[in-house]
């Protein structure tokens, strides 16, 4: 099977994506260029500066003591500034003091200046905002690397709930069939004949707006796709020979479930999930485009599209469209990845 996945390039390639927006998801805070937490630091002097943008900043010691924040609280929750961070047009040391020029956005000479002593100035270093900065001046970058872990989360998350609830009905509905069987697909037809949007943001209003209830939403709309399929797989496998060997041997039925029956299904079972995982990221974007997902300042794709998406008609689309290309690659990787998959488990092929 994995020379068959390997042969398909586009599968691998794929795969490649994935990885790569995984490690930036799990590294978070400690790659990125605003590592304050949910990158929410603003400079509003420096919206809407086009990619590759440089702008000159000197720290200064504004008398506050913040928490130390060791590597790993940096990484889940990242780590405030811990000086005033003030953009500058140009600076100049006359004695034991600093005079800089402050930005504006307009043009030199128009800054205020102000002085300080080198003793309060912990640094000054160029900044560059390789895909520019939103119309809060926050950097964007930063927003789209932090926005993958949403992304990620409400995928993986989702997945596994529709996993446990769809794996768990299907089974049992196809094994022991008579009235359990028509119960249980009654129940995933309702659920079937509601839009999943519509379903969504039911529940979404039901459980509240926020982080945890988007995952819990998207997740128990998804379960019926995978119900489904277990089904008819199960079905098909339940008269073979070894589980009817089973049954003979007196094994009980939870053991003939998860020990012999599922662990034939997993093909099927694989490529469904790939395709649910690219499912609930856009489910999330647009939960949190509608502005009923996640929550501000917390970073979303969906709610960084939404924040921008008047910027279209004018010459800054690209802190719309960036975050869009974003939640487009991602969900073309999970595809193709379920793509492949399914060719790989295909004995035809």
């Amino acid at each position: 099977m994995w020379q068959r996945f390997r042969r398909n390039r586009l599968a691998v390639a794929s795969l490649f994506i994935i990885a790569f927006f995984v490690l930036i998801a799990i590294l978070g805070y400690l790659i990125t260029p605003d590592h304050t937490p949910y990158c929410n630091q603003q400079y509003l002097e420096l919206a809407s500066k086009k990619p590759f943008s440089k702008a000159t900043f000197i720290y200064v010691d504004d008398g506050t003591r913040h928490e130390h924040c060791g590597p790993l609280k940096t990484l889940v929750n990242g780590r405030p500034l811990d000086a005033e961070a003030i953009p500058v047009y140009s600076y100049n040391q006359q004695g034991d003091s600093i005079i800089i020029e402050t930005y504006t956005g307009s043009s030199p000479n128009d800054g205020e200046r102000r002085s300080f002593h080198t003793s309060k100035v912990k640094q000054i270093k160029q900044r560059t905002f390789f895909l520019g900065t939103d119309t809060y001046g926050r950097d964007i970058l930063s927003q789209v690397m932090i926005g993958s872990r949403v992304s990620l989360s409400v995928g993986f998350i989702a997945v596994a709930i529709a996993l446990l609830i769809g794996i768990l009905l299907g089974s049992l509905a196809a094994y022991y069939g008579g009235w359990v069987d028509n119960v249980i697909m009654w129940f995933i037809n309702v659920v079937w004949s509601i839009p999943t949007v519509l379903l969504v943001i039911a529940i979404t209003f039901a459980l509240g707006k926020g982080f945890w209830q988007v995952f819990i939403a998207v997740g128990l709309t998804m379960w019926v796709d995978v119900a489904r399929v277990v089904r008819g797989q199960v079905l098909s496998i339940k008269e073979k020979e070894y589980i009817e060997a089973a049954r003979a041997l007196g094994y009980r039925t939870p053991r003939i479930i998860f020990r012999h029956i599922l662990p034939n299904i997993t093909g099927p079972v694989t490529v469904i999930t790939a395709s649910n995982f690219a499912s609930a990221i856009l489910l999330e974007a647009g939960l949190s485009f509608l502005g009923i997902g996640v929550q501000p300042p917390m970073p979303s794709w969906g709610s960084m599209v939404k924040e921008n998406y008047g910027q279209i008609l004018l010459d800054s689309a690209y802190q719309a469209f960036i975050p869009g290309l974003a939640i487009m690659f991602i969900v073309l990787a999970f595809m193709l990845l379920g793509n492949g998959i399914r060719d790989a488990l295909d004995i035809k092929n």
